[in-house]
């Protein structure tokens, strides 16, 4: 038999349909967004031809507003002397006008008269100038927390006529000192003390002075300032304390360290010459020695040792955080300025951090007024450590005041910012606390409860 063979049957590959093409868009959609473009370039041309007169009549009347300038800025200060009551009145004396001559009624417009003519005669007391001298003057300018200060103030009347009472105000910080000066002749004078109480450390701003001239109903008032304000600094409470010790800075009233040097007063030992060596420091006889020996030239130069003296940096803790009260924030800042006294003292270099607030190498008055301005700021002890590390590298002796919720892990990242031979002490205040120490790798944690427990943890300049 004979077998058949039957060829698959193959689908025919199915043929690609005509492409979609994108309907056209519209014809009403594109004549619409045509219309709607013309009429916005049609009403901009419009609005620019209205506004053509305008502009040019505003830019040609230029000269004529500069000249009016300076008579305008006398009717602003006059309409600025007018107080709220006196513009009530005018207020009141223009709706009683215009009801009185709308409705007929003659007592209306008898109360418009009197109103007006209250404003028009309470003016008369502003006009005309004074011609004062006034001295203002705050002493001492610096007080510590708990004292006081005067802030003393004269007016002498330099006019020829008398001169009616006046009022002089001057602000203390947020508070307003008021007075009334009497009555002065031509060439008087008058002078008074006012007593600023220290009650909390910071700095105040008192003044400027500003006398008021006006009507004694207050209608009318014009304030003249006559003095600047004078910043008056609150410093915080400090305590004595013992020197501090000897440093680590280069000087000749130093102390020797370990630290090789090839040019000092602090001489070490001797050793071979090595090429780049200063042959100023050839110990002559020691190399006639050797070379008698018989082992050949053999030089021997001088080895010294550095001599150096402190660089105190006292970084004082500002964040909020880290204190429980405002009184243990205090207590940090006077620990600081305690510290920052006694280096000064000892005529050591010093370098104080509070922030934002910084000095370096500053007097004493200027150390104390860093601590009048510190505040609670955002910055963190190893921020603040860091940023010490920029201003003073070569600081030898770092001291990190601080609060009692600042945790050990803080005080490491501060502690890393600064280089491993400055010798670091952390001082926590914690109020009512007691005197306690701890020490760990490079640091050194005491705590204090009072600031009269300071002198007794720096006692004898430990630090170094």
């Amino acid at each position: 038999m004979e077998t058949q063979v039957r060829a698959p049957k193959i689908a025919p590959e199915p043929k690609p349909g005509p492409e979609l093409e994108p309907e056209p868009e519209s014809k009403l959609s594109v004549g619409r967004r045509v219309a709607a473009r013309g009429t916005l370039a049609r009403l901009r041309v419009l609005i620019e031809d209205l506004t053509s007169p305008l502009r040019r009549f505003w830019a040609a009347a230029e000269p004529m507003r500069a000249a009016l300038r300076p008579y305008w800025a006398k009717l602003s200060a006059a309409m600025q002397t007018l107080s709220g009551l006196g513009w009530t009145l005018l207020a009141a004396a223009a709706g009683f006008t215009f009801l009185g001559a709308k409705l007929g009624w003659r007592e209306l417009s008898f109360a418009a008269a009197a109103l007006f003519f209250i404003v028009a005669g309470s003016a008369l007391f502003a006009i005309g100038r004074t011609r004062l001298d006034v001295g203002f003057e705050v002493a001492p300018q610096r007080i510590v927390v708990g004292d006081a200060a005067a802030v003393r103030f004269s007016v002498r009347n330099l006019g020829t006529l008398p001169l009616l009472p006046l009022g002089l105000v001057f602000p203390v910080g947020e508070s307003l000192a008021s007075f009334t000066l009497p009555p002065l002749a031509a060439n008087g004078y008058f002078e008074d003390v006012a007593v600023v109480p220290g009650t909390k450390r910071g700095v105040i701003a008192v003044g400027p002075v500003t006398t008021q001239r006006g009507d004694p109903f207050g209608v009318v008032r014009r304030e003249v300032t006559w003095a600047d304000p004078v910043e008056l600094f609150i410093h915080p409470a400090t305590v004595p304390l013992e020197p501090l010790g000897a440093g680590l800075l280069r000087d000749l009233e130093g102390r020797t360290t370990q630290d090789i040097s090839m040019s000092d007063l602090a001489f070490h030992t001797l050793r071979d010459y090595a090429p780049g060596d200063d042959r100023r420091y050839i110990h002559w006889r020691s190399t006639a020695k050797f070379s008698g020996l018989g082992e050949g030239e053999r030089f021997m130069v001088r080895q010294f040792l550095d001599t150096r003296r402190s660089h105190i940096a006292v970084v004082t803790d500002v964040l909020q955080a880290s204190y429980q009260t405002v009184e243990e924030f205090e207590l940090a800042l006077s620990v600081g300025a305690s510290i920052a006294i006694r280096a000064l003292a000892d005529e050591m270099d010093l370098t104080l951090i509070c922030g934002d607030h910084a000095a370096v190498q500053p007097a004493p008055h200027q150390a104390l007024d860093t601590y009048s301005r510190a505040k609670h700021e955002n910055w963190q002890l190893s921020a603040a450590t860091g940023r010490l590390n920029q201003l003073a590298p070569e600081a030898s002796v770092a001291i990190l005041i601080t609060g009692p919720n600042c945790d050990f892990a803080e005080f490491q990242r501060a502690r890393a910012f600064l280089p491993r031979e400055v010798t670091t002490l952390v001082l926590r205040v914690v109020a009512g606390g007691r005197i306690s120490l701890q020490e760990s790798v490079g640091l050194t944690m005491v705590t204090i409860g009072r600031l009269s427990d300071l002198p007794r943890v720096l006692a004898g300049g430990q630090l170094v």
